[in-house]
């Protein structure tokens, strides 16, 4: 049965293979999933975008991301999403922003909220809502763990990566450490910039810096002050550059101030056979294998303490769990087996 499926990206970050946001990434791989086994996917995104499917694109934001503007971009969304399902004939609607609850439509067809983020950062609304045939789909059994008590949910669909893309890399090891990530407080790039100081290493942070005030802020005010000849901040990077970096660090930090609900990053690190030093937070208490694909540290001291033993971790080992645990095929085949089943059987309920 051929399937049409609308996807609604954050209004606020590009979807493309070479996107920074892990909703984004889950959202590109689904789409091409979509198209390969050939279904129809329409992707409601912002201009500038890049995807298998047909692009619905609304228009970009410039300059910083205030409230008006961020409303004004919601505003748009829903009525590109409206417009969409007035004139196509839709079997699902997936949504991967964090504002889905404003840019849900009022009704229509079986609609899919992937929880990207801690259950925390999305109204309680969401969480019971009141239009027909809605499903929330976790990423981790933690992260549905910490959802509201009682909220319906669909059982988790786990994160994944294009492990056969990330292994293809082979370079030589290097001495820097890398952090990669949006820069934002709870990523904790600056902690990742003082760990690898205390261990004498350099670090390379790459990332993106989203126009929101208060991402500008703590950049200029908590990272900006500790970057140095050999601690450097070098921007967003591409899959392909990203590919290389993470197969020629020493290890990859990830000292997340917030629960992960799944941790791209980490996965990533894995297919490149690199080894991953976090913070024990949500679900990077899953992703990494202590002592095995990497450690789990509490503290700066420890991960710091932890960048001097990650030549022992075995780089075969890290691939082996990655091919066996975070391939994105196996991700995406159960996303499109949901669709099935919702677009047969839309009174299908989640099981609280």
């Amino acid at each position: 049965m051929s399937l049409t499926v609308l996807s609604v990206a954050y209004p606020f970050a590009p979807v493309s293979p070479d996107t920074v946001g892990g909703a984004e990434q889950v959202l590109g791989w689904i789409d091409r999933a979509l198209v390969e086994a050939g279904h129809r996917s329409l992707v409601v995104a912002s201009e500038g975008s890049r995807v298998a499917g047909e692009l619905v694109a609304t228009p970009a934001c410039e300059g910083p991301l205030t409230n008006a503007v961020l409303a004004a971009g919601r505003a748009r969304c829903r009525a590109a999403i409206a417009e969409t399902l007035r004139r196509e004939a839709v079997d699902v609607v997936h949504l991967h922003g964090v504002d889905a609850y404003e840019t849900l439509p009022p009704s229509g067809p079986p609609a899919v909220v992937t929880l990207h983020l801690p259950p925390s950062w999305y109204p309680e609304a969401l969480f019971r809502p009141s239009r027909p045939d809605t499903f929330l789909l976790p990423v981790s059994a933690s992260q549905a763990a910490a959802c509201p008590r009682g909220a319906a949910l669909l059982e988790p669909i786990e994160n994944g990566v294009p492990v056969d893309d990330l292994a293809r890399a082979r370079h030589a090891r290097r001495s820097f450490a890398l952090f990669l990530g949006r820069i934002c407080p709870e990523k904790g790039v600056d902690a990742a910039i003082r760990a690898a100081r205390r261990a004498g290493v350099p670090l390379l942070a790459a990332g993106e810096l989203y126009p929101y005030p208060a991402h500008r802020a703590y950049f200029e005010g908590e990272v900006r002050p500790l970057l140095d000849e050999a601690r450097r901040f070098i921007g967003p990077v591409g899959f392909a550059r990203k590919r290389r970096l993470l197969s020629a660090a020493r290890c990859v930090l990830i000292p997340s101030r917030v629960a992960e609900t799944s941790s791209l990053v980490a996965r990533e690190a894995a297919a490149c056979g690199t080894p991953v030093i976090a913070f024990p937070n949500g679900a990077l208490r899953d992703a990494v294998v202590d002592g095995v694909t990497g450690f789990l540290v509490d503290d700066e001291e420890q991960m710091a303490s932890a960048i001097g033993r990650a030549d022992r971790i075995d780089p075969a080992a890290c691939r082996a769990v990655a091919r066996e645990r975070f391939d994105a095929r196996r991700m995406t085949d159960a996303v499109l087996d949901l669709y099935a089943r919702l677009a047969v059987r839309p009174a299908l309920r989640a099981t609280p």
